[in-house]
C-alpha cells in the first residue's frame, strides 16, 4: 500500500525529470505562439514553416495525400497552405512538434507507434466533436493530442517499471491507468499534469488531461467530456492497432452532456478514420 509521502516523492521525481527535458526550439516556440494568436495570418505561419525543412516536407506530403490532394501536385508551401487551410496546418504543426519532443522509449513492450496513432486519432475526433458542438477547435485538437502525454513521461523515465505496468495490465486485463497506479503508485494523469504545468499548456488543455478518465469532476472544463468521449470512440475504432485494445469505461453523464445524435456520431466516426489515415502516414 502506497502512502501520500510515496506518491509525493514519485511526483517530485517526475517533475525533476521533466525539468531536464530540452525546451522547445525557438522556431517551434514561435510557431506555437502564432497558432495561439487568432490574428496570425496564413502568410506569417507559412514563413515560420519555411524555416523548418522537416516540417515543410511533412506539409507538402500532407497536401499531396489522397485525402487532401485530390490528385493535385503541390510543390510550394504557399500552394500547400491554400490547399489545406489554416486549421489543418495548425494541427500538423502541433502534432509534428509534440511527436518530435520524445525519443523512442527503452521499454520494448511499449508500443510507441501505437501511442501516437491513438493520440492523433483522438485529437481529430475531439476536434470533430467540438465542431459539432460549436466549441473552440484548437483547444480540442491539442487536448486530444496530449491527453495521454503522461504515459510518455512515465515510460521515458521509468522504462523498467513500466514494463511491469504493461505486464500487470496484461495479466489482470485491466485499464492501463489502474496498472500504473498499482505498480508506480501514480498514473499518467499525474505525469501529464506535471508536464502541462512545466510547458505552460493552456488551462483548458490541463483540465482535459485531468478529466479524460473522469469527466464528471465538479467544475471541470467543458473540454474534458469531449476528450473523454473521443478517447473512448478511438479505442472502440481500434485505430492504434493494439492487440490488447480495451475500451475504457464511458461516462454516461459525459455522453449525455454532449447531446449529439446518432447521425452526428456516424459522421464523426467516418471523418476521424479518414483524417487519421492521412496524418498518420506522414508523422509516424
Amino acid at each position: 500500500m502506497s502512502t501520500d509521502d510515496d506518491i509525493r516523492s514519485r511526483l517530485d521525481a517526475i517533475v525533476r525529470h521533466i525539468k531536464d527535458l530540452p525546451t522547445l526550439p525557438e522556431v517551434a516556440q514561435e510557431l506555437l505562439y502564432e497558432l495561439d494568436n487568432e490574428d496570425s495570418s496564413l502568410e506569417s505561419i507559412s514563413e515560420k514553416i519555411a524555416m523548418d525543412h522537416a516540417l515543410t516536407a511533412k506539409l507538402l506530403r500532407l497536401a499531396n495525400s489522397s485525402h487532401f490532394g485530390h490528385n493535385s501536385h503541390v510543390v510550394t508551401i504557399q500552394q500547400a497552405a491554400a490547399m489545406l487551410g489554416v486549421q489543418n496546418i495548425k494541427n500538423l504543426i502541433r502534432m509534428s512538434i509534440m511527436v518530435d519532443r520524445f525519443p523512442h522509449p527503452e521499454c520494448a513492450a511499449f508500443n510507441f507507434r501505437g501511442f501516437w496513432r491513438h493520440s492523433i486519432a483522438t485529437a481529430n475526433c475531439a476536434e470533430l466533436i467540438s465542431r459539432a458542438l460549436h466549441m473552440k477547435h484548437d483547444f480540442a485538437f491539442t487536448a486530444g493530442l496530449l491527453h495521454d502525454i503522461g504515459r510518455l513521461v512515465l515510460v521515458t523515465y521509468y522504462s523498467e517499471e513500466y514494463t511491469e505496468v504493461l505486464s500487470y495490465r496484461h495479466m489482470n486485463d485491466c485499464e492501463l491507468i489502474a496498472a500504473e497506479r498499482h505498480v508506480l503508485h501514480i498514473d499518467h494523469i499525474d505525469a501529464g499534469l506535471a508536464l502541462a504545468q512545466q510547458w505552460h499548456f493552456a488551462d483548458a488543455v490541463k483540465e482535459a488531461i485531468k478529466g479524460h478518465h473522469d469527466p464528471d469532476i465538479k467544475g471541470i472544463h467543458a473540454l474534458a467530456p469531449v476528450v473523454h468521449v473521443a478517447n473512448a470512440i478511438v479505442h472502440a475504432l481500434d485505430l492504434a492497432n493494439n492487440d490488447d485494445e480495451l475500451v475504457p469505461a464511458l461516462s454516461q453523464q459525459a455522453w449525455d452532456t454532449l447531446g449529439l445524435k446518432e447521425a452526428d456520431y456516424l459522421a464523426i466516426f467516418k471523418e476521424t478514420e479518414m483524417r487519421f489515415e492521412a496524418l498518420n502516414q506522414i508523422l509516424i
